[in-house]
């Protein structure tokens, strides 16, 4: 008798904790990467304009000692002299496209949190080379140090004016003004940061960490982790407003990665991961409607990525990159996600 309860007992923790606890098909990825030393976090992909092909898949590995933003060809392999180790928990990244660093010179961007520095960090792409004197501080005016350790991070470029922000999270903070944004600043051959504005409901369950940001319509979307899915205007000038709230009802238990599709004509669609589902949920661009929920195979996934655009013969109609927790990065074709 005790050897039948027991194998209950295993079979149910397995239910709640194992892959597909859905019913869902599994879409089996185009390939998976090579592995990190460490944890992975979350993925943002730079895609190359003059060769897409030779774009680069940038990655986290979560270390206090010698965490790394790692990066990857469209091969899964790593490319050792642009990953940057060393690093004190790098938790978030992403990239953005034309920032004005001088009068003559616009460059591409890439940037992370340092968790256990208290900063963020900015690299050119794709040289890797710094701009930020070793790191910017951030929620500088918080005296206890663990509302000071940053998770999440979106950069917006308004197009209005072409200012790029950094939108940063953490891993604790208030119900209301859990989010800082920071405008990013030329100076010299570096960059500043400056404080534009402090915004973002917060419901004190869990945490906030992913956040992505719709340049072209003006939004800015978060996770709640234990209650939704939350909508802002990006554009400090539109204030702190709250647009909605929604697709709390759709999720196992913590909402994670947010990953936004965009495409030429106006259509697109936001990937969320459920990441003790191990499955994704699928919502409408312009009116946040659910649209589906698929599974993509991976394990607790945290970050995920996407791009509309063609990346060689291997993504001719685009790549979804999604983290699984087994040190490592899942990469699928587009199509094979079918959103539409």
């Amino acid at each position: 008798m005790k050897i039948y309860i027991f194998s209950i007992a295993v079979a149910l923790i397995c239910f709640t904790s194992c892959k597909n606890t859905t019913n869902l098909p599994e879409i089996k990825p185009t390939l998976i990467t090579e592995k990190t030393p460490h944890d992975t976090d979350d993925p943002t992909i730079w895609i190359n304009k003059v060769n897409p092909e030779q774009s680069i898949v940038f990655g986290t590995d979560k270390d206090e000692v010698n965490g790394g933003v790692y990066a990857f060809d469209l091969d899964g392999k790593i490319i050792k002299e642009k990953s940057i180790t060393g690093l004190s928990y790098p938790n978030n990244v992403d990239v953005e496209y034309g920032f004005s660093l001088n009068d003559s010179t616009k460059i591409d961007i890439m940037m992370f949190t340092e968790r256990e520095k208290h900063q963020i960090r900015l690299y050119s792409i794709p040289d890797m080379t710094p701009l930020d004197n070793g790191g910017f501080p951030v929620f500088e005016d918080e005296t206890d140090l663990e509302l000071r350790r940053p998770m999440g991070i979106s950069l917006y470029k308004n197009p209005e004016n072409n200012k790029i922000y950094a939108i940063v999270g953490r891993k604790k903070g208030p119900t209301e003004g859990y989010l800082y944004q920071y405008e990013l600043q030329p100076k010299a051959e570096h960059v500043t940061t400056k404080l534009v504005r402090k915004f973002g409901t917060f419901s004190g369950n869990k945490e906030i960490e992913a956040i992505v940001v719709d340049d072209a319509l003006g939004h800015v979307y978060y996770s709640d982790e234990g209650v939704g899915i939350r909508k802002f205007y990006a554009n400090p000038a539109k204030g702190n407003k709250q647009i909605s709230l929604f697709g709390g009802d759709l999720f196992n238990r913590d909402i994670e990665g947010i990953a936004l599709a965009t495409y030429s004509d106006g259509d697109g669609y936001l990937i969320v991961s459920d990441q003790q589902d191990h499955t994704f949920n699928i919502f409408k661009r312009g009116d946040n409607s659910f649209v589906k929920k698929i599974n993509l195979g991976t394990l607790e996934t945290d970050g995920c990525d996407v791009t509309t655009e063609a990346l060689g013969p291997k993504y001719p109609n685009g790549l979804f990159v999604s983290m699984n927790d087994e040190r490592d990065f899942f990469f699928h074709t587009l199509d094979s996600l079918k959103l539409r």
